[in-house]
């Protein structure tokens, strides 16, 4: 299965016996991200969280709660 980053818009093959690409075929509304771009994402955001300016939203209330 050909698939393409969301974000960089480079193409990739997936065995089409994958999880991930049963899951992209069977629900269009999920998007593939390359684990390039997954990993840049990811480690700028632990940076911002390290800053202690960034909120992260899920833990949010209970973040409010401590204040």
């Amino acid at each position: 299965m050909r698939v393409k980053c969301v974000i960089c818009d480079t193409i990739h093959n997936l065995d089409d016996n994958l999880p991930l690409a049963k899951k992209l075929r069977n629900r269009p509304i999920h998007t593939y991200m390359c684990n390039i771009c997954h990993d840049r994402i990811s480690e700028n955001t632990v940076a911002r969280m390290e800053t202690g300016n960034f909120r992260f939203y899920r833990t949010s209330p209970q973040m409010d709660k401590e204040f």
